[in-house]
């Protein structure tokens, strides 16, 4: 995903993901490659519960993308993983993006 892709109202959802100091961690976690979720809640001393919450909104922004594995002893894994993205932020950039948006979400996280 590159920014010049990306319409304004999609790129509100982007940075709002972004702005959550337990996204960072995960992504960052992520950037080593993928991870299943019991490993990646161990890695950042955080609730599988809480992880769910953080991963479920970086997958609806397009930022990170699952799937099931069955292990060899038939446990199902969920593992994530990063999407490629390059957010180049100037000026102008936000001014296009700015001329796409559709609707007032100043208020609260994305859906």
């Amino acid at each position: 995903m590159e920014l010049s892709e990306v319409t304004g109202d999609r790129l509100v959802q982007i940075l709002a993901t972004l702005a959550n100091p337990h996204r960072m961690r995960i992504l960052a976690a992520l950037a080593g490659g993928q991870e299943y979720v019991s490993r990646l809640a161990r890695e950042l001393g955080i609730s599988r519960a809480l992880l769910q919450v953080h991963l479920r909104k970086l997958e609806a922004a397009g930022l990170v993308t699952s799937r099931l594995v069955l292990s060899e002893d038939g446990k199902a894994m969920k593992y994530y993983d990063i999407e490629p993205f390059s957010l180049h932020l100037t000026p102008e950039a936000l001014a296009a993006a700015a001329l796409s948006l559709t609707a007032d979400r100043s208020q609260g996280d994305p859906p």
